[in-house]
């Protein structure tokens, strides 16, 4: 798409954004069933899409994305009206007299860049939120995921107008051209490297930003954990979609006294959920592209690996892959895996624990298995990151009355839910001053009594 068609969007935008047509809540809930039933009826070539993408079965895929999305559209649906409602507040006694209230108005015209490792979902979950909110949206999915990509914008546009909602496809130049232009809110899921540049872009026009990134999310295994259980958990939720997801355990921190007999829980757990064959499984899903390939190969060494460790360029899958003996010196801890390849380090003692945690950048994910109540408590209030589970991994993200979003390196601000209503809102603060009294103590000249009610009423 070239910039005067990007910049005719945006025009076309501006004017339905300023009619209006957004801003009722009927024609909002309207908007979204249209996108609910239009996803139902599309589903399949949804899912297809996604395995040609990544290799994710269609239970997978349902599993993972479109059904995650439905459930946030009718989650929507449901709470619109409350989440759009003006929200009362108490007035001050120097405001008599007067009512004061939070109205939440949508923010205008919304750029949403999605990633390619959950390309359905990454694009509509935000989408759904900003068109609750009451936005006009230019929606950019990555040009990696190109089936899932094309499916969106198929699905789009049979659903919406382009002044409403618009998809953009393409690669690099699509991406700069659109950081050039005024949006009102950018949303943006992807790299930290790629987030710095738009947030670098977006300052320059002082367009406000989330940025959902990403990091190295550890998973603590304290000595009290339930260790079967939880090699269980966290083998689905690490080589979940081939480890491509941004809050995937990106490495294990176990305590000492646990860690022979948790590995081999991991190993058992990843020949019962993928087969002794891995690379021949069917519904286990591939990397991206040969460039994301060969970058996680680059990343196991294989003195140092317990588990898997085979790959097939020519389907870009990579077995579920176990790495002992890791320290901070390897390469597969200089940077995130996103991939199926999980490195296992130990610690002594609770605070070597959380120094090791704290001295690193703050992840988008933490995950602790534990049995202890005061280690879970010491944790939560000492370490920083964006959000986590206890004894689970992944499934916080999947929960409409949070929000989601990281911390520091991993990300700002939040979406899901109310949240994500909020995040594509701006809050108006208003107070509506009463004129049936005017009273006067506001007024020059302070003098006398009127001082000292001042001095008294604005302690």
């Amino acid at each position: 798409m070239t910039p005067v068609e990007i910049q005719k969007i945006l025009e076309n935008q501006s004017r339905y954004f300023e009619s209006g047509a957004t801003l009722p809540v009927k024609a909002r809930i309207a908007a979204l069933k249209k996108l609910h039933a239009a996803i139902k009826q599309n589903e399949k070539m949804i899912t297809q899409a996604l395995t040609q993408d990544l290799g994710k079965s269609d239970l997978e895929g349902f599993m993972c994305e479109a059904g995650l999305v439905l459930g946030e559209i009718s989650y929507m649906i449901k709470n619109i009206r409350k989440f759009a409602r003006n929200e009362k507040k108490a007035t001050c006694i120097t405001n008599f007299a007067a009512s004061t209230f939070v109205k939440k108005s949508p923010r205008g015209k919304v750029l949403i860049m999605s990633p390619w490792n959950y390309p359905f979902l990454l694009s509509m979950d935000p989408l759904v939120d900003a068109i609750a909110a009451g936005n006009t949206v230019v929606l950019k999915p990555s040009a990696y995921s190109a089936n899932t990509s094309r499916v969106i914008a198929r699905l789009l546009e049979e659903v919406f107008s382009p002044e409403y909602v618009a998809v953009v496809t393409g690669g690099r130049a699509e991406n700069q051209c659109l950081l050039e232009q005024k949006f009102d809110y950018i949303f943006f899921t992807g790299s930290q490297a790629v987030g710095r540049e738009v947030l670098r872009k977006a300052s320059e026009n002082l367009i406000p930003v989330t940025l959902e990134l990403g990091g190295k999310s550890p998973c603590i295994i304290d000595k009290t954990a339930n260790i079967p259980l939880a090699a269980t958990r966290i083998v689905w939720g690490k080589y979940l979609n081939c480890g491509q997801t941004c809050v995937a355990p990106d490495y294990i921190l176990c305590h000492q006294d646990v860690k022979d007999r948790f590995i081999e829980e991991l190993k058992k757990q990843i020949e019962k959920q993928f087969g002794a064959s891995p690379l021949e499984n069917p519904t286990y899903g591939k990397i991206i592209n040969q460039k994301h390939f060969e970058r996680v190969c680059s990343l196991i060494d294989s003195s140092k690996v317990v588990h898997g460790g085979k790959s097939n360029p020519s389907t870009l899958k990579i077995e579920p892959t176990v790495m002992d003996n890791v320290s901070w010196d390897d390469a597969v801890m200089g940077q995130e895996i996103f991939g199926p390849v999980l490195p296992v380090l130990t610690y002594k003692n609770d605070e070597e624990m959380m120094n090791v945690v704290n001295s690193h950048s703050k992840p988008l994910a933490l995950y602790l298995f534990t049995g202890s109540k005061e280690l879970e408590q010491k944790v939560l209030d000492r370490c920083m990151f964006g959000g986590g589970c206890i004894n689970d991994t992944i499934v916080h993200l999947a929960t409409n009355n949070m929000g989601f979003g990281g911390v520091g390196e991993s990300g700002m601000g939040a979406y899901h839910g109310q949240a994500g209503f909020d995040t594509f809102s701006h809050k108006k603060s208003i107070v509506d001053k009463k004129t049936w009294i005017d009273v006067n103590m506001r007024y020059q000249p302070y003098t006398g009594f009127k001082e000292f009610l001042l001095r008294m009423f604005l302690k």
